[in-house]
């Protein structure tokens, strides 16, 4: 179910705008903007952004986390996981990280 809810965004991505493409993140599948991923769907069935270091996390319902697919390594900065309970918000998160990303 989550992986459809992911595919799903995806593909409207990719029909909205024309520099966004499928494409894959560490294994995962991903969205890519000019080839530079701005989300995908973890291992662990959970969509990840890349929202910046300066994201308002607090301001969002669903729980997002920082980030971390290294047991030794602090996490990613900017990038934060939303598990499936948090998929309500998951389109809006798709569409602030493709903006960011489009801003850079």
């Amino acid at each position: 179910m989550e992986f459809e809810n992911f595919k799903e965004i995806r593909e409207q991505f990719c029909l909205k705008h024309p520099e966004v493409t499928e494409g894959k993140m560490m294994s995962s599948p991903a969205i890519h903007y000019k080839n530079k991923v701005f989300a995908f769907f973890s291992r662990q069935n959970k969509m990840v952004f890349k929202l910046g270091k300066d994201f308002p996390v607090e301001k969002h319902h669903a729980q997002l986390v920082e980030f971390s697919p290294f047991k030794s390594k602090k996490p990613l900065t900017g990038w934060y996981e939303s598990d499936f309970e948090g998929f309500e918000i998951w389109n809006e998160l798709t569409r602030i990280s493709l903006r960011k990303i489009q801003s850079n």
